[in-house]
């Protein structure tokens, strides 16, 4: 499939052919929200802790009598039910992580693509280039190319003076074309790639 090619000033620089193997798929609903799970999953910490009763710093004499208290029969105070006890079955360090089969989240990219060409939100730039990291001329610009919600993906490198006048703008994210995934593209409303990301795209699904 064909697509129109735009500058930064909102001017016409061509048309670019696209893979229908990477743009032109149907976009499957279930393989995008496995993506979206397996990326939010293992980028969880895990580092949450507390202590069990083995754990816990305190006396481990018996402080009640077996018989005769008219109570229970309490071996130590790090028992959960005690203030200052240690934690039943409370949380431990380990890692949120799911598996997905690497093919499973190589088409799940190719989908999410497809979904942004399907719903109109894909839009190709010609490149990033600005002479001056200007946050205030980035702002005019996207403005005429309609651009609140985006994700600009670049080239191998993305260019620092586009990055340093971008980062400032809310709802706007830059990455290099080895940064794009499933979850970052779906959260913005338009994805923008530039001429260098399309053609490093399909080599790498070719």
């Amino acid at each position: 499939m064909k697509a129109d090619v735009t500058t930064l000033a909102a001017g016409k620089a061509g048309t670019v052919e696209l893979s229908d193997e990477v743009f032109g798929l149907e976009p499957r609903q279930d393989l995008l929200h496995r993506m979206v799970s397996y990326q939010l999953a293992k980028r969880q910490a895990g580092t949450h802790k507390s202590k069990g009763r083995s754990e816990i710093s305190l006396t481990g004499k018996k402080f009640v009598k077996q018989k005769g208290s008219g109570g229970a029969r309490h071996g130590d105070r790090k028992a959960p039910q005690f203030r200052g006890g240690g934690k039943a079955f409370g949380p431990v360090v380990r890692s949120h992580a799911i598996d997905l089969p690497k093919k499973v989240r190589a088409l799940a990219l190719r989908h999410a693509l497809s979904s942004k060409v399907k719903a109109d939100n894909l839009v190709i730039l010609e490149d990033t280039k600005v002479e001056a990291p200007k946050t205030k001329a980035l702002k005019e610009a996207f403005a005429k190319l309609g651009l609140k919600s985006v994700l600009f993906i670049d080239g191998a490198e993305v260019n620092e003076n586009f990055a340093l006048a971008a980062r400032n703008i809310p709802n706007v994210d830059v990455l290099p074309v080895q940064g794009i995934n499933v979850y970052d593209i779906l959260r913005r409303e338009k994805l923008v790639l530039t001429k260098a990301a399309v053609e490093s795209l399909e080599a790498r699904f070719k």
